[in-house]
């Protein structure tokens, strides 16, 4: 059920991608124009031209990633003991990687020189990376093997060091770490992954059982600024992608069972 829950959620992204939904929506209003009466076309092209000229603009993107972005404290307080650190995969293009046979990370290498830093901070802590092949090509490498390699040459013990490498999505993230590391009620872990990503991931761990101590990293947006206007069409069209993105996780995860609330927040276990 797993496998066939990954696979449809990355068909299904292709499509309403939003920079794919675009193109798609502009071949429609193309062939409107040309085979239909123009009418139509031309009111689905004008609708997008103003979609366009608004997104370069204003930072949609922004707006929409915000919320995710706060929903944890940042620079929270840490506790004074901690068992274990867990850093999600996502932060290592390992197709480039491959090819040049060397360590290739995207904007998201926080993740690693976080954990980097908090290892060093809490030296008796476990260390986890979680990270599988996240593509459709059974055959393509996983993040975990460079990660492993970074990490050692980074001078993290190999004794402290757990490498998870099936995972193809944050529900195996957590459900796949969790059998590897067995944690215990009592024990304090610390997970990072990007700001926006964290609400999905605790969600997730939540559900897993495992109240795991949010550290958000990684973020995209600028709140002071975020409703100054300006002319950025990559840069908006961007953070829409992302923002979609992981708006739709979070409704394809609690429609799914995988966690228990729509907009996560961290674990009650009270009831």
């Amino acid at each position: 059920m797993d496998s066939l829950f990954f696979k449809l959620s990355k068909m299904a992204w292709t499509i309403v991608s939003p920079d794919n939904l675009f193109v798609i929506l502009l071949a429609i209003s193309l062939l409107l124009i040309l085979f239909k009466p123009p009418s139509s076309g031309r009111k689905l092209l004008t609708l997008l031209t103003i979609g366009l000229i608004f997104l370069s603009i204003f930072s949609v993107g922004e707006w929409m990633l915000y919320p995710l972005e706060s929903r944890f404290k940042h620079n929270a307080p840490l506790p004074e003991r901690v068992d274990g650190i867990i850093v999600l995969g996502g932060s290592i293009t390992t197709g480039t990687s491959q090819e040049w046979n060397q360590l290739e990370t995207n904007q998201y290498h926080e993740r690693l020189s976080s954990f980097l830093e908090l290892a060093a901070l809490y030296p008796q802590a476990r260390l986890v990376f979680t990270g599988g092949n996240a593509s459709l090509d059974p055959a393509h490498p996983t993040e975990a093997q460079f990660a492993k390699t970074y990490f050692l040459k980074m001078g993290i013990n190999e004794k402290r060091l757990w490498i998870e490498d099936r995972a193809r999505n944050t529900a195996e993230n957590a459900s796949l770490t969790k059998r590897l590391m067995q944690p215990q009620a009592d024990e304090n872990w610390l997970l990072i992954t990007t700001a926006y990503h964290m609400p999905r991931s605790i969600g997730v761990f939540c559900q897993q059982g495992w109240k795991v101590i949010p550290y958000p990293v990684d973020h995209q947006t600028v709140p002071s600024k975020r409703y100054n206007p300006g002319f950025n069409l990559i840069g908006n069209a961007n953070s829409v992608v992302q923002a979609t993105h992981e708006w739709l996780g979070l409704l394809a995860y609690y429609l799914s069972g995988k966690t228990s609330a729509l907009f996560p927040q961290q674990c009650d276990y009270s009831n």
